[in-house]
């Protein structure tokens, strides 16, 4: 189940083994799994996408830079 939330900082991901990529701040739609969290969003026409792991998810919230619209909700 889908929640949805608000980049509020500066929100990197790293897609392989590639740069670190800043995620525009605005709301987001974020699934979560025991693993990873998928933050979706859209800029314009544009669809964005982004995997991360749990724990970095978790600090992201931790230190205020992603804002959850209500508590966490864990996928079944």
């Amino acid at each position: 189940m889908a929640q949805t939330a608000r980049i509020v900082g500066k929100v990197e991901y790293r897609g392989g083994d590639g740069p670190a990529v800043e995620i525009r701040e605005g709301p987001v739609e974020v699934s979560l799994s025991n693993t990873d969290a998928t933050l979706s969003w859209v800029e314009d026409d544009v669809h964005g996408s982004a995997a991360m792991p749990i724990g970095d998810f978790r600090r992201f919230v931790k230190e205020g830079k992603i804002k959850l619209d209500g508590p966490v909700q864990a996928e079944a």
